[in-house]
């Protein structure tokens, strides 16, 4: 998705969800900046990767790649959530001069120390995809569509919007099973945890402005990770309701629009009708503002 003008406000999902996953938030940011929100590769509206990885190392590839296409070389606002997160941090530490501003949600702060610091709630479930049941559980059974999000209490709407993009078993739902391998845990897997502590360090001190929307109950970002991103310096820090997915759950409170208002000067003359495939033969639009301008897709 790629609509409106101005800065570029880069909207980045994680797993199982693709950039659907923003449609109620967007919106709302039209009128602030050019808002952007790929699908990583072999997830919602993109292809699969040619040589059928899909680990972290290989997304950070293609968004780089991404960034570069698109031109994306200044005053970006990054807008993270969950894996979004650790590509974003990642993103933002290797080109600090191209940032605005990043607000984050649910996110992948540091390096999780041992599987204590993981919700018990979802432990077991999380342990048996690193495990040999991985593929049956994903790969056959697509647990995370069919147990997780209706454990988050997701909308059957979404839910089913969710689910299109893995509907068939085998390697198309890879890319799910890849990040929940990558997962930074108890030191492994080695590259990915190298990558998150550096990240890590660096927003523990950068200045960067940030913003963190904490959540309550919240999903994976509690305890011990919750109090080290709340530390870090030029952080201005929003409550809202909700777990894991809270752009279901909880997705129009005003302080969402932290990054644009004060970062973006709004341009209330445009319009923008953005218009997305949601389902198999079904497509949906909104319109935000004044006369309809031109929207990319």
């Amino acid at each position: 998705m790629d609509v409106g003008e101005g800065d570029p406000i880069v909207f980045l999902h994680g797993n199982p969800t693709p950039s659907y996953l923003w449609r109620n938030i967007i919106p709302y940011l039209l009128p602030y900046g050019r808002c952007l929100a790929p699908d990583y590769v072999g997830m919602g509206n993109s292809g699969h990767a040619p040589d059928g990885n899909y680990r972290f190392v290989d997304h950070r590839r293609y968004l780089d790649a991404w960034f570069e296409a698109l031109g994306l070389t200044s005053n970006v606002i990054l807008v993270v959530h969950d894996w979004g997160s650790a590509l974003g941090f990642d993103w933002a530490r290797r080109n600090p001069e191209r940032v605005k501003a990043v607000a984050y949600m649910e996110g992948i702060v540091r390096p999780f120390r041992s599987w204590d610091e993981w919700p018990e709630s979802t432990r077991a479930f999380f342990q048996g995809q690193r495990s040999e049941r991985g593929e049956d559980l994903i790969l056959r059974q697509n647990l995370f569509i069919e147990y997780l999000l209706p454990l988050r209490h997701i909308a059957e709407e979404a839910i089913e919007v969710y689910r299109r993009h893995y509907r068939n078993p085998g390697s198309a739902r890879m890319p799910m099973l890849a990040w929940t391998r990558d997962l930074p845990i108890a030191g492994e897997p080695a590259d990915v945890v190298a990558i998150v502590e550096d990240y890590a360090q660096w927003l523990s001190t950068s200045t960067i402005p940030k913003l963190f929307i904490d959540a309550d109950p919240a999903g994976f970002l509690i305890g011990a990770q919750r109090e080290f991103c709340r530390a870090w310096p030029n952080q201005e820090t929003v409550m809202v309701k909700g777990a894991h997915f809270l752009q279901e759950d909880a997705p129009f409170p005003p302080n969402l629009r932290f990054p644009a208002i004060r970062y973006a000067r709004p341009d209330r003359t445009k319009s923008v009708v953005v218009e997305e495939t949601v389902s198999d033969g079904v497509r949906r639009s909104y319109q935000h503002g004044a006369p309809a301008a031109k929207a990319r897709r």
